[in-house]
């Protein structure tokens, strides 16, 4: 009986303690920096600054921009859409136009381009490497008179908003390795996304949705992408990227069980946030609030989600534009229609993942099914986002993990060839915000095999594309187990060339 007594005198001042620490007086007295940050903002109109904030909370994630000190200059983009094309894209039947291949047709690569490269187990066993021109045709678009192959028609219409980069090389030539180097900076696994590290350096212009969203094509087949490539790694979870999904659930268990109304939800939230406020004072733990932060923006695409992924609403002459996989949710068209959606809306960072790039055989079939998945769908959120006004502040990015080689790997065949993985020469373009439009950057030899003039390196790239967010690469770091870590490691420099 005493000991049941003891227990109840416990629970009772635990009750206690949260009682007073949730009073009134203790409210004011942890909060005032918090309420004086709100009066300010209201004074300055900064609202949109605040995006990434959570609720106890409101104070350690709404000051993350004046704690880290960005933007770090003027930035050129507000938001941007990352097309990647999983598996690497062919550079050589697509925009890296070779003319002189097509005599050396069947010959063998000369050792002295090769100098003797690593292969991947695929083409090791080799013993020759015949040269394998494209099959496929290529014409001069626009007043850049920019290269683009017949398997890209739609994308030719648009080549004087582009931004090509033909001197791409990288460091991994195995697929998971080298997708987590160009999205996180390294190949092992464990290191935040771009976009994770974009939404922790300048939080969200929309309080309803998501800073950073991922978008995967559906019935994709090649390569398996993984969750760890929009994942926040060691940075705070509400950084983290959120996949939206083709379906009656876009995003995962975000819907109220049945008969649990919004009124119940909320009530059940502000009890929580209680508590979890309660052990933050106990703890310290900054997940603490990073979760607070999530229930409360889960709570919110309770009612923005639905509205942003219903596109009924969209005028017949916009689906025409984006092709008929557009009215079909989850392909990659009606991803590109949705990415465009959830960019008026300011989500700072979308990213579209399209699966299938592989060709290790029957490489012309495939570059042609491949790009009539997602030519037209690429070109038409170009030019949406341009009729719009939003390109010029929206930054539009294409390319996959590396690209292809010019020998066949296989049989060789007048209308047929494999390509291998190549991370030493490829190509990407860029659009919009801030860069150079209808404008070439770098060049590889006559094999497509080497980069000789303007070679940009994945670092290179990572940190250009903070430089027009208007981060340093070298100077937004995480502190993690002792040691300071960035985007771009110790490497990276900004390819001003390409910047308008």
């Amino acid at each position: 009986m005493c000991d049941h007594h003891d227990k109840l005198r416990s629970n009772n001042r635990d009750l206690q303690r949260i009682e007073k620490q949730l009073d009134r007086r203790e409210f004011f007295k942890k909060t005032s920096l918090g309420i004086g940050a709100i009066a300010l903002s209201s004074l300055l109109n900064t609202e949109k600054a605040w995006g990434a904030m959570g609720s106890i909370a409101g104070q350690e994630t709404s000051l993350t921009r004046n704690k880290l000190g960005l933007p770090h200059h003027l930035p050129k983009a507000k938001r941007i859409v990352y097309l990647f094309q999983s598996g690497g894209p062919s550079h050589l039947d697509l925009f890296d136009y070779k003319p002189k291949l097509t005599d050396m047709f069947g010959q063998d690569l000369p050792d002295s381009i090769r100098a003797g490269q690593r292969l991947t187990g695929m083409s090791a066993d080799q013993t020759a490497f015949p040269i394998a021109a494209s099959t496929l045709n290529f014409e001069q678009y626009g007043e850049s008179r920019a290269w683009v192959s017949d398997a890209m028609p739609y994308l030719s219409e648009v080549v004087d908003d582009l931004c090509f980069i033909k001197g791409m090389h990288t460091d991994a030539i195995n697929h998971d390795p080298a997708i987590t180097f160009f999205l996180t900076g390294s190949q092992q696994p464990g290191r935040p996304s771009i976009g994770s590290w974009v939404s922790y350096g300048l939080g969200s212009d929309n309080n309803n949705l998501p800073t950073f969203i991922s978008l995967v094509s559906k019935n994709g087949s090649g390569q398996p992408l993984y969750s760890r490539l929009w994942g926040n790694g060691f940075l705070p979870t509400e950084h983290q990227g959120v996949q939206f999904r083709s379906g009656k659930d876009p995003v995962l268990y975000l819907g109220n069980p049945e008969n649990y109304d919004g009124y119940d939800r909320r009530k059940m939230l502000d009890y929580l946030n209680k508590l979890n406020g309660v052990a933050y004072d106990a703890y310290g733990d900054p997940e603490i609030n990073a979760r607070i932060a999530q229930y409360e923006m889960a709570f919110r695409m309770q009612t923005s989600v639905p509205e942003v992924t219903d596109t009924s609403d969209e005028p017949d002459y916009i689906f025409d534009m984006y092709g008929p996989d557009s009215r079909n949710p989850g392909t990659y068209a009606a991803n590109c229609l949705l990415a465009r959606k959830l960019l008026e809306k300011d989500v700072k960072f979308v990213q579209l993942f399209h699966q299938g790039w592989d060709q290790h055989d029957n490489c012309p079939g495939g570059v042609k099914h491949q790009s009539k998945n997602t030519d037209q769908g690429t070109a038409a959120l170009i030019k949406d986002l341009k009729q719009r006004g939003m390109l010029e502040d929206t930054l539009v990015v294409w390319g996959g993990e590396f690209g292809r080689t010019v020998y066949s790997q296989g049989q060789l065949t007048a209308t047929n060839y494999g390509r291998d993985h190549h991370p030493k020469a490829f190509t990407m373009f860029m659009a919009g915000a801030g860069v150079k439009p209808g404008f070439t950057y770098g060049e590889t030899d006559d094999f497509g095999y080497n980069v000789i003039k303007d070679p940009v390196h994945t670092h290179d790239f990572q940190a250009t594309l903070l430089h027009l967010f208007g981060i340093d690469h070298e100077r937004m770091t995480f502190k993690h187990q002792g040691r300071r870590f960035r985007l771009t490691d110790v490497h990276g420099d900004v390819v001003r060339d390409i910047l308008s």
